[in-house]
Order: C-alpha cells, then structure tokens, then sequence
C-alpha cells in the first residue's frame, strides 16, 4: 500500500512511499482511510521524540476516517462498508490500517469523511482529561491553554455540555473562534497575564479545573491560579519540561491535584472503555450537530510538507486534514 514515510527529522523528508499491508487480527477491522488528521505527536514522532508504542505501526497518523473494506472473525460491532473514524496507535497516514473494533466510532450521516477524520484524538483527549480525571463539574471554572488548537476547541465545547465557566488563552487573532464555540473568556497569552486574569475571573478564588499543553514556563503560575482542590492536567511540553524554584507548599496547602495523561500508549481496554464512554457522553451532541469538530485546512497527502510546516508554525486553528483518498 502507500502511505507517507520519512527519513530524518524534518518535514521536507515527508514523502508518499510504499509499506507492507497491515494484518487484520480477529476482532480488528480494515479501514480503506479517506483522510487523516496532524496531531502534535506525529510532528514529535517524526522528530525522534515520540516513537511508536511497542506493536504499533511506524507509520505516523493517530486517527483516521473511511470506509471498512474487512473485518476479523470475531468482530460483532461492524460490518463491510460503514463509515466509521478511529483512534490508532499509529499508521493513519497510508490507504489502509487495522484497528481493533473498540476503537472504532461511527461517522453520522451528516457529516463527511474528511470532517470525520478531526474527531477521534482530540476530543477523546478532551474527554479524558475533563471528565474522566479532572472531573469538571457544572458552575466550576475551567482554564484551556491553547483553546483554539484541536483539543482546545474540543475541551470548549465538551465543558459548554457540563455548562462550566470556560476561560481560554490563545493569540488575539483566535479569541473569536473560541468565543464562538462557547468560551466565556479568553486571555491574549502574548499580552496578557492569564495569572491575573483567572484570579480576577473568579473573584481570586482560582480555577477549578487547568488543561495545559505547555508544560514548565506555565506550572509555577498553573498552581498558583487554581483553586482549592484545583485540578492540573499536563498533556504535552511545548515550552519544555524542567521546571525549578516551583513553592511546593502550594500544592499542599491548597489540596491540588496534578495529573498527567497519554493516551497512545494506554492498553486496549482501557482505549476501549475510553471510547465507549465518550460515545455515551457526547455522541448524540455530535450527531444532532450540537457538538462539531474544528477543521482549519485540508491539505492533499501529496502536500504532506507543507501541512506540517503549518502546524509547526502554529498558524492553525482547530484541526489540520489530510485527504489520502480522493473525494467525490
């Protein structure tokens, strides 16, 4: 089959080559992949930082959308041509992967492959880190860094469903996208101090609930800006991940709790609960058309380059698509 390889660290070495076919297992399903979605991940895989769980494909690509062409012999949940997207562990980026069929969720009617393909990494990331650790609650104060990336736009629109008040810092020219999706407020993080404005948000009290992608340039304000009982979820490094002269007596006196979370690695099991949660969660929003995903671009796998550049120049806003089949 094709799919897109590469041979050093930087994007200009992302080309459309040839891999082996994947093996279908009993309770996998064969996706013919109509497009695929970036994912910071994939720009750290190519990097050398990120490699692949042990098992999984080399390929990069987290998530897919298509049609499956073949399915095990102990699949019950899907059949021979359905719509469907999935999380992987990888090998999104070529015409055809395997997946096990908890990981599978169906496409609605509505909606086509290619918007499909922006729903299964970031809002199963979203949901993890809101519901299923940070428990966020109604009337709770939620802080999203990066709300106009993937799983920003997701987590927006995932809190406005528990009906949170919902603080986002992004770029000026972004604040509108995020308002639109149900954001309250958001915080110019290049000019403004998202410390001193969640204090003034919530009447110094904090913020209940913190997802942060940035890693040790936020932690040491992170704490400080959550409430009693607050709730830090890390989810990436973007601004590195050595942090020092951080008042530990913070997160004792103030009973927080700090998690960090993957999902790419997780067991089988629990990516199938995971899903399985999600889609009783948020599913019927999604398929009413209440809760949609953030697309920013659509790029051709033949423009694979460029859609990377894109990302690492951190000019999108929401989801960046890869078309690998051609649409009708």
């Amino acid at each position: 089959m094709k799919a897109i390889l590469y041979n050093n660290s930087e994007a200009s070495s992302l080309r459309i080559g040839y891999a082996p076919d994947p093996e279908v297992g009993e309770e996998d399903v064969l996706i013919e992949v109509a497009a695929t979605a970036l994912n910071r991940a994939d720009i750290m895989q190519r990097q050398g930082l990120y490699p692949p769980p042990a098992g999984a494909s080399p390929i990069l690509g987290l998530e897919v959308s298509g049609v499956i062409i073949q399915v095990g012999n102990q699949v019950s949940k899907w059949k021979i041509g359905d719509r469907v997207c999935a999380l992987l562990a990888g090998g999104g980026y070529a015409e055809r992967v395997s997946v096990h069929q908890g990981h599978v969720l169906p496409v609605p009617d509505h909606m086509d492959l290619l918007q499909a393909a922006a729903i299964p990494e970031v809002f199963l990331t979203a949901y993890q880190a809101l519901v299923e650790l940070g428990r966020l609650a109604q009337g709770e104060h939620l802080l999203v860094h990066a709300g106009a990336s993937g799983v920003g736009t997701a987590a927006i629109q995932l809190a406005k469903k528990i009906k949170a008040h919902i603080t986002v810092t992004a770029s000026k020219g972004k604040h509108d996208l995020c308002l639109s999706l149900g954001a309250h407020v958001a915080i110019d993080y290049k000019n403004e101090d998202f410390l001193e404005q969640s204090l003034a948000i919530t009447k110094q009290q904090g913020m209940d609930v913190i997802i942060d992608f940035i890693g040790a340039p936020y932690f040491e304000s992170n704490i400080t800006a959550l409430n009693r009982d607050g709730r830090l979820i890390v989810l990436a490094f973007m601004g590195g991940y050595q942090t020092q002269g951080v008042n530990l007596a913070t997160i004792l006196m103030k009973r927080l709790h700090i998690m960090g979370s993957t999902l790419r690695a997780r067991s089988q099991t629990y990516k199938t609960q995971l899903v399985s949660n999600f889609y009783n969660f948020a599913w019927s929003d999604i398929d009413n058309q209440i809760i949609t995903p953030v697309v920013d671009s659509v790029f051709s796998w033949h423009d694979i380059q460029s859609a990377h550049q894109m990302m690492e120049g951190n000019k999108n806003a929401g989801k960046i698509i890869i078309a690998i089949k051609e649409q009708p």
